[in-house]
């Protein structure tokens, strides 16, 4: 029963990092919120990273479109000098300023910013944090379009993201959030933060995965770490497609209520 039990625990991870991973309530700090009430022990990041991992896979299977156009017309703008494939050549290379920040951060401060603040009354708060970014951009219709970027926006929106570093800060949220306040449609909003997602993912997997899956913890709980992460990619895959409806519709006040609900209990109860 206890093996049972623990491969339970492990799928319900895995659900709950799928399902939060895309929708801007933050995937690390529910992560933090379950294994307190399983009472799971673990230190630093390493198995939120490794499930994260089956999120990028998802999202890049989501985006693949995308990203073949983008390095298609990338090259043919290097290459050719073509106008067209111009703004898709920008296009990436404000994401790959946006991504600095972060980068910087998480290299620097990453572990010992998540071993400090991995408490849940940090997530409690930082989870009425969230709630608060969401509400005020809940309405917002920006005019942006993907060849209407800057490199200011590139920035702003970098630095949001870096804030998500923190357990309870939504990444997905902080982007967007700062993605729509600079004045980007909401089409061009999602698809800048989860391609953006995709170059901070990978940087942290290829960093931290390798030393995580060569510990005997790992070993131990080969099988439910397995299912944790098929569970996260398959769970990853419907929570995205779900919130790119959501955000068409521009229901985000939802997940404002959701964060202020989730942390307000997490505050009095955890």
């Amino acid at each position: 029963m206890t093996e049972l039990w623990t491969l339970i625990q492990y799928l319900i991870l895995g659900l709950v990092q799928g399902i939060t991973e895309p929708i801007p309530i933050s995937s690390s700090g529910h992560i933090i919120i379950f294994r307190n009430l399983f009472g799971i022990e673990a230190e630093g990041l390493s198995f939120e990273i490794f499930v994260n991992f089956a999120s990028l896979l998802a999202v890049l299977i989501i985006y693949r479109n995308d990203i073949i156009r983008l390095t298609i017309n990338a090259f043919r703008y290097l290459i050719k000098k073509e106008e067209a494939a111009k703004s898709d050549f920008q296009f990436i290379i404000y994401l790959v300023i946006a991504t600095i920040p972060v980068g910087v951060i998480g290299l620097l401060f990453g572990d010992m910013i998540g071993d400090a603040l991995s408490g849940t009354n940090v997530v409690g708060v930082t989870l009425l944090i969230t709630a608060v970014a969401i509400w005020v951009i809940r309405n917002l219709r920006g005019r942006k379009r993907d060849g209407d970027l800057t490199v200011k926006d590139a920035v702003i929106v970098g630095f949001a993201q870096a804030i998500a570093v923190t357990p309870g800060i939504s990444r997905s949220g902080a982007s967007i959030v700062a993605s729509m306040l600079v004045g980007m449609k909401q089409e061009t909003a999602l698809r800048f933060s989860f391609l953006l997602y995709i170059p901070v993912s990978l940087g942290t997997t290829i960093l931290e995965v390798p030393d995580f899956i060569g510990t005997p913890e790992f070993e131990a709980l080969l099988i439910p770490n397995l299912i944790a992460f098929i569970a996260a990619f398959i769970a990853t895959y419907f929570a995205l497609k779900w919130f790119m409806n959501i955000m068409a519709k521009g229901n985000l006040a939802y997940f404002s209520y959701y964060c202020v609900i989730v942390g307000v209990l997490v505050i009095l109860f955890l």
